[in-house]
Order: C-alpha cells, then sequence, then structure tokens
C-alpha cells in the first residue's frame, strides 16, 4: 500500500541479525565480517538471541569502554533485559564476575592477592620448568603430536591446580566439566549437572583443607569461611570460576596463537629468535588483541537510560560489547587487521576493561610469555601437520580456539 501522505512504498523494516555472526570461511582469526560491517557504520543496532531477545550490540572499541566503566550497566546475570548466552536456571550460579558491586568487589578482593604482579613473578621459574618438561616429552615422543593435549592444556592447567591446590590427576574430570559449561549448544541440564559436579568437587575438596590447610589459594578462602567472612558455597563457586577460566583461556591462546604465527612465517621468526624480553611481552599484547578469544562478548543490561553512539538506551534492555572487533577498530589500532608484534597493543580489551577486567590477566601474561619464548626456540622448525582448514575450531563455545592442532618439526 501506497504511503498516504507522501504516495511512496513504506521501506521495510531491516530484518535483525543472529547472533552470535558466523566467521567468514578461510579466516579463522578474524571476527565476522558482519561485526566489520556494523563497526563501519558507527551505529549500534539490534541483534537476535538465541532466546529470541534483541539486545544492542556495540562494536566500537571506545564505546565499548565507554560502557564497561559505566555504573548504570549491570553485570549481574539476573538483571532484567541481561543478554544470556545460553539458557539458564535464572540463579547467578558463577560467582563474583557475574555480581555488580558491592558484592563483586568484596569477593573479588579476597582472591586479589595472589594475582598480583609481584606474586606471579615469583612463579615464573616454577612454570618455565612446567614448560620445559612438557616440551622434553614432547622431544622425547617425536611429531607429530596434538599441540592441545600435549602442550597447550597442561601447561595451564598445571599452574592454576598448584595455586588452587588442586590435584593435577584430577584434570581430566574438571576439564570435561568445564567443556560442558563454555559449549554455547549445551542443554541447561547438562550445564546445570556439570556445574554441580564442580561444586561437589571443590566443596569436598574445602573438607581436606579444613583438616588439613596447606601454603594454597583454595587453603586461603577456606579460613575465611572459618571466620564467618565466607560460606562453603562462595568458596565452591569462587574455586569453579577460577579453575576454569585458570585454564581454558590460556590454554586456547597458547594453541590458536601458535597457528598464527605459523600462518605468518615472519611474524614467528621475529618471535623465535629474540631474546629481548620486551618483544616477547609486546608479542603477547599483540596476539591477545589480534585473537580476543573471548567468543560472544561482554555481556551487560541496561540500569538507566544512556546515551551513547547517537542511540538511546533504555533500563531493561541488554547490551553485547564483542571484543574481538572492538580490538580490530582502526580507530583505536592502525592496520588493525595486521599481526604486527612489535606493535603496541597493550590498550587492548582481550580481559575487559573497568572494574570487571580479568582478575587472572598478570597470570596469564606471565604465561604466555614463558610459552611464547621457550617452544619456538626449543622447537624451531615446529610447523603444523595439517591444513588450516581441515582444523576443528571452537566456533560452538563462549571461548575461542581449536580442540586439537597437529604439529611436528
Amino acid at each position: 500500500m501506497a504511503d498516504t501522505l507522501t504516495g511512496s512504498t513504506p521501506r521495510a523494516a531491516a530484518p535483525v541479525p543472529e547472533f552470535p555472526m558466523a566467521r567468514a570461511a578461510g579466516c579463522p582469526f578474524d571476527p565476522p565480517p558482519s561485526l566489520r560491517a556494523q563497526q563501519d557504520e558507527g551505529r549500534l543496532v539490534r541483534v537476535r538471541l538465541w532466546d529470541g531477545s534483541t539486545p544492542w550490540l556495540v562494536t566500537r572499541y571506545e564505546d565499548q569502554r565507554s560502557l564497561l566503566l559505566d555504573p548504570r550497566v549491570s553485570a549481574d546475570i539476573t538483571s532484567p533485559g541481561y543478554p544470556l548466552q545460553a539458557p539458564s536456571n535464572g540463579k547467578n550460579n558463577i560467582s563474583f564476575i557475574l555480581m555488580d558491586d558491592p558484592e563483586h568487589a568484596r569477593l573479588r578482593r579476597m582472591v586479589t592477592a595472589p594475582f598480583a604482579v609481584k606474586r606471579v613473578e615469583a612463579l615464573r621459574p616454577g612454570v618455565q620448568k612446567i614448560v620445559d618438561d612438557l616440551i622434553d616429552g614432547m622431544l622425547a615422543v617425536g611429531g607429530p603430536v596434538d599441540l592441545v593435549q600435549a602442550f597447550a592444556l597442561p601447561v595451564p592447567s598445571l599452574v592454576i591446580c598448584q595455586l588452587l591446590g588442586v590435584p593435577y590427576e584430577d584434570h581430566d574430570f574438571f576439564q570435561e566439566n568445564s567443556k560442558i559449561l563454555i559449549t554455547r549448544d549445551a542443554v541447561m541440564e547438562d550445564r546445570m549437572a556439570a556445574h554441580g559436579k564442580l561444586l561437589g568437587y571443590l566443596d569436598e575438596l574445602m573438607g581436606e583443607k579444613l583438616a588439613r590447610p596447606a601454603d594454597d589459594l583454595l587453603s586461603g578462602l577456606v579460613a575465611r569461611v572459618e571466620s564467618g567472612e565466607l560460606s562453603r558455597q562462595d568458596v565452591a563457586q569462587i574455586g569453579v570460576l577460577l579453575l576454569l577460566a585458570g585454564h581454558e583461556t590460556t590454554a586456547n591462546m597458547i594453541a590458536l596463537g601458535t597457528l598464527a604465527l605459523l600462518e605468518h612465517p615472519e611474524q614467528f621468526a621475529l618471535l623465535r629468535d629474540t631474546n629481548d624480553p620486551k618483544l616477547v611481552a609486546s608479542a603477547v599484547e599483540e596476539l591477545l588483541r589480534y585473537l580476543s578469544i573471548v567468543h560472544g562478548g561482554r555481556r551487560r543490561a541496561v540500569l538507566e537510560d544512556i546515551e551513547i553512539a547517537g542511540q538511546v538506551l533504555r533500563a531493561g534492555e541488554g547490551v553485547i560489547m564483542p571484543n574481538d572487533i572492538a580490538n580490530r577498530d582502526p580507530e583505536a589500532f592502525a592496520d588493525p587487521d595486521r599481526l604486527d608484534l612489535t606493535r603496541d597493543a597493550r590498550r587492548h580489551v582481550a580481559f575487559g576493561f573497568g572494574v570487571h577486567q580479568c582478575l587472572g590477566q598478570p597470570l596469564a601474561r606471565m604465561e604466555l610469555q614463558v610459552v611464547y619464548s621457550t617452544l619456538y626456540r626449543r622447537i624451531p622448525t615446529l610447523r603444523a601437520a595439517a591444513e588450516v582448514d581441515g582444523l576443528p575450531f571452537k566456533h560452538d563455545g563462549s571461548v575461542y580456539g581449536v580442540y586439537e592442532l597437529p604439529v611436528t618439526w
């Protein structure tokens, strides 16, 4: 029907795109092209989630940083409008990362000290030994090997187990259940069952720490249960969070970062041949920027009306901020789609921004520095033993990476 005022045919409303969006075939390291298109337009748009909700999509670097600093947006999963990644039972069951201040700050403060830079640096020799021992094992067996299972997953798992006071021999159990928690397509019943198993495991371990405390993070938290500062449930939740985050994210950065370097031989050679710790540190930051393995965006709910990028976000609406596209914003990083290990990439948002930025980032940085400065130096002829197009990428997870990476030398 023609418009009665203008005589023209009304323009059909643009379809709301589905989120998450697909990466382009043959471009496993780059954000989805649809995200780049939205960033180029510079405006906020709505996207449709699995449950039919339509939160706002924020793609520009400065807009994301502004919102992540704004107390008018909430990280609480129970806030009206919060854009859920998957079905939930409506309870906040992933500890303080899905809480707002002051409770978020109270719980976070109790686990901050072990992740302070000086404390983390004291762990470097031990991490170096873990890395060298695993490389010794790979060299003894000979290639090809799956870098994920032989190296990328054991390194951070061993480190976080030592830090928390969790027996590494139980790693198959917690890795199996962690995988369910971070798989986007897992049904809610399986997700809740996996979470319950991990909570039960940590609660049982707490009982052992109460009887025989040790010099580890979990024993320190158990002492706070005895003093009345925390409940056992609080400690179990924090334990699950740290156990999951402490191995999944870094493991994926080790494997995916190695693959990206192998696909950029000049950058691989630059890192392999250097003895400069500053260049190694720079390489870590650039790989974090370039890859941004948090898959699905930082998610928030709007508590009060906010005007940003020419759009008013209303209270009760959801917001999604994919950090992978923010880290490719040309307004923040020149020639952002180029991997350049000499770039100053320290302002990336791979670890988030504001009060909820990643607690364990000093540990992750140190582990990656040790790995990237050791693995390629000790195995200088390292190469992929499979075509990139045939590798199983984690398109179905909230943490991006590869399920396996065959390598040889």
